[in-house]
């Protein structure tokens, strides 16, 4: 069986699967928003972007680095032919740095939901091992999701939904049972964390597991983001519990974390559910602090060109144009974010995104001689 193509781009397929965790929550599909235009007349590279004509729609940001491609499909390349211990290493080799080591966990999904043989020999070989127990635990949860289907509940066949139903309790007790395996290792509570709004827990169950995550990594990405979603409207919350959440989520991030872009997401449920999006001083003063915790985010951050999109965004949602064209600059060509692409043509909306924003701001156009000097700089970004 020939794998390579699946993982020919390990960190794409994790943000195709982070999708999918975002469909599966049984929301009704956002209302197509109406699709904006760019003045014909607007010269993009006058104002240090890429010209349309340059921009890529394929992607978010830029691919992974090579060596980073080519590490990855060589632990799915091992873990195919039978060696799971070069995926043991290979999640276990960041030590405590929790959030990737989660992205490393990502990728072992995504190597497992093609051929999962090599984790099964793994848990018998090595029982004890709290990164495969707790990987076992995550198939369990995203396999129900894919039986239940990401539609209303009404629209779910009663057998599904009733395997759907014995999954995810499941595996929250698989995920229970692989905890003390490792004290110290928060996977497992992100797979609890994950699971429990799928299998109804209401707040009172669903606190001890976000406790027992957060005092195990109290800044985890992931962890957050799937609290975050606990506490919406859609599931077991309200706008005001989940704008709390983010807020708080956000406030409590150390330098150099992209934790505060939790914040972005929020706003994000928001603005689908056809909810008021924050406004006044007090909603720009928190996306300028969003902003500045975005520039002491490593630069090759996987989570990173998806947040400057959406920063970008509700930047000027916000009446602040000037801040979101200075997003526009550091995201350079790719516009294949998924604020762009639900609105139709993401080129377009891109292209017109950016044309607002300067038409807003004021901003003047660069002298000729730095035209094309920006222009080059933002195409290889």
């Amino acid at each position: 069986m020939t794998h390579l193509l699946v993982l020919a781009a390990p960190i794409l397929i994790i943000a195709l699967l982070r999708s999918y965790r975002s469909r599966s929550t049984a929301a009704p599909a956002p209302k197509p928003r109406p699709q904006h235009r760019a003045p014909v007349s607007f010269d993009a590279a006058a104002y240090g972007l890429v010209p349309r004509e340059s921009l890529d729609p394929t992607r978010s940001g830029p691919p992974a680095p090579e060596h980073v491609r080519r590490q990855s499909q060589a632990v799915a390349d091992a873990a195919w032919n039978g060696d799971w211990r070069t995926a043991a290493t290979h999640v276990a080799a960041p030590g405590t740095d929790w959030d990737a080591r989660w992205s490393r966990f990502e990728l072992l999904r995504a190597i497992a939901r093609e051929d999962d043989a090599w984790l099964k020999e793994w848990r018998t070989a090595d029982p004890d091992n709290c990164d495969a127990a707790a990987l076992e635990a995550d198939l369990m949860v995203h396999r129900a999701w894919e039986i239940r289907g990401g539609g209303f509940a009404r629209e779910v066949p009663a057998e599904r939904m009733a395997r759907f139903r014995e999954l995810l309790p499941a595996a929250i007790e698989a995920a229970r049972r692989a905890a003390p395996l490792d004290p110290a290792n928060p996977a497992p509570w992100v797979v609890m964390v994950t699971a429990a709004r799928g299998a109804q827990y209401k707040p009172e169950q669903f606190r001890p597991l976000w406790e027992g995550l957060v005092a195990r990594a109290p800044h985890h990405y992931e962890g957050h983001w799937q609290g975050m979603q606990y506490w919406c409207a859609k599931w077991y919350g309200t706008n005001g519990k989940m704008m709390a959440f983010a807020e708080q989520a956000m406030d409590g991030a150390p330098a150099g974390s992209p934790l505060p872009g939790i914040y972005l997401h929020a706003l994000s449920e928001l603005a689908g559910r056809g909810s008021g999006l924050p406004t006044g001083p007090a909603a720009q003063a928190r996306l300028a602090a969003v902003a500045r915790a975005l520039a002491e985010v490593r630069p090759e951050d996987e989570r990173l060109p998806g947040l400057r999109h959406l920063l970008a965004h509700h930047l000027g949602e916000a009446g602040m144009p000037a801040e979101a064209l200075e997003q526009f600059r550091l995201i350079g060509r790719w516009c294949g974010a998924q604020v762009w692409c639900e609105q139709g043509d993401p080129v377009e909306a891109f292209h017109a995104a950016r044309a607002e924003a300067v038409r807003t701001s004021g901003t003047e156009p660069l002298p000729p001689t730095l035209r094309t000097k920006n222009a080059d700089i933002s195409l290889h970004s």
